[in-house]
């Protein structure tokens, strides 16, 4: 991270997302930064961004914001404030969008989801125990990424007939793989997904899709074609990537802990526990973009201009010594105070969040439970990051398995 005219230069492709998060809290709750190209405030710490997520002056509507006109196409920024899901929607619209799909993520519904969640995850772990035990396996190619899109690909209601060719362009969003993700992979994803979704009109099921297609026509067009679609579409990519991160993540940190997977093992602590010391310590979002200042407002002392935009820093907030004491920078599953924003907070809180805690918990259990010996065949630390504004994560996690338990 660099800086330039008092302004903070956010590099997406930084080796130490931790460091930079730092150097900004140091400046301040409120920091300029360039995002992408894009001049914002960045809301550094917990008690800043709780405010910022929740502040009656702050919203996601792309027309408050003044520098629109000059976003710069085709970056991570782009794709996430112009889409026209729910996830820029602000009160009764987005209370309309979001209420269909409260359902989707019941706990009824994820009481019928464990089951297959585990079925999957025996599968995953069958697939590695096949593999040389002395050879290093990428846990977030083989592992942390098949899980989440297979439960996601079931939820919503992907024919199979489509899903090598989906998959294939979903590895590049979740940055496994050879292939690079890019504007122009975005739009063969995006033809794609509305081609499945046209298709799926004649062939009910139990899935997300029939569901918002029944909504669709029983309220006579309550959500439009276009919002139908882009929901559909923000909840396939929303759905699974960032929990590859978070899985790949926790097994980072659990490896690179002795003693805190010997808790897990022992069972003196709940896997539950692993997943949300991560969450806090090692966000699966780095910054998200953005909320934009209705009218002036004064946040922690500094003035927030009309039109001016807010980024959220969800990795920065997880290690605040403000809000987790002078050892928040250490992974601690014992931490009574685990509390964090990685899922967002308030009326955006995200919908999959008990999902994804879900098939983080079955994921980790299954995993260390099959492979107690395992280890990192490089450390976390020199692994490479995932290049991307948003994503918190490296591009691999190899380990050696070890031999399988009996």
């Amino acid at each position: 991270m660099t800086m330039t005219d008092d302004r903070f230069i956010l590099d997406p492709a930084t080796r130490d997302i931790h460091a930079d998060n730092e150097r900004l809290r140091a400046a301040g709750p409120l920091v300029p930064v360039t995002a992408e190209g894009v001049p914002a405030w960045a809301a550094t710490r917990y008690a800043t961004l709780m405010t910022v997520l929740t502040h009656p002056d702050l919203s996601r509507e792309l027309r408050h914001w003044s520098g629109r006109d000059a976003l710069p196409p085709g970056t991570a920024i782009d794709r996430i404030v112009t889409d026209t899901s729910m996830l820029n929607a602000e009160g009764e619209r987005h209370r309309r969008l979001r209420m269909p799909l409260t359902a989707a993520f019941s706990q009824r519904r994820l009481n019928g989801l464990r089951p297959r969640i585990e079925e999957l995850t025996a599968r995953l772990i069958d697939h590695l125990a096949e593999q040389p035990s002395d050879q290093p396996v990428d846990l977030r190619l083989e592992f942390a990424y098949p899980l989440p899109r297979e439960v996601v690909s079931e939820l919503i209601g992907i024919p199979p007939e489509h899903q090598d060719e989906l998959h294939r362009l979903t590895d590049a969003v979740a940055q496994v793989g050879d292939l690079e993700d890019s504007p122009g992979l975005r739009k063969e994803l995006h033809e794609l997904l509305d081609q499945i979704i046209d298709e799926r009109r004649g062939t009910p099921g139990e899935d997300l899709i029939t569901d918002l297609f029944r909504l669709h026509e029983k309220d006579g067009g309550r959500l439009s074609e276009d919002e139908l679609f882009a929901t559909i579409e923000l909840l396939f990519i929303a759905g699974h990537v960032t929990t590859v991160n978070l899985i790949t993540n926790a097994i980072g940190a659990l490896l690179g802990q002795p003693g805190q997977l010997g808790m897990l093992l022992s069972g003196q602590c709940p896997y539950s526990a692993a997943v949300e010391e991560t969450l806090r310590w090692d966000s699966p979002i780095a910054y998200f973009p953005m909320r934009y200042a209705v009218r002036d407002v004064e946040l922690d002392g500094v003035r927030v201009r009309a039109g001016e935009p807010v980024l959220a820093c969800f990795a920065s907030t997880g290690r605040d010594p403000d809000q987790y004491g002078p050892d928040a920078d250490r992974f601690d599953i014992t931490r009574t105070q685990t509390q964090h924003l990685a899922f967002g907070h308030g009326p955006h809180f995200c919908l999959g969040a008990p999902l994804a805690r879900l098939e983080g918990e079955i994921a980790l259990r299954a995993l260390f439970t099959a492979f107690p010996g395992m280890r990192l065949a490089t450390p976390a630390r020199d692994l490479p990051p995932l290049d991307t504004l948003l994503g918190n994560s490296t591009r691999s996690m190899p380990v050696l398995l070890g031999p399988r338990a009996r």
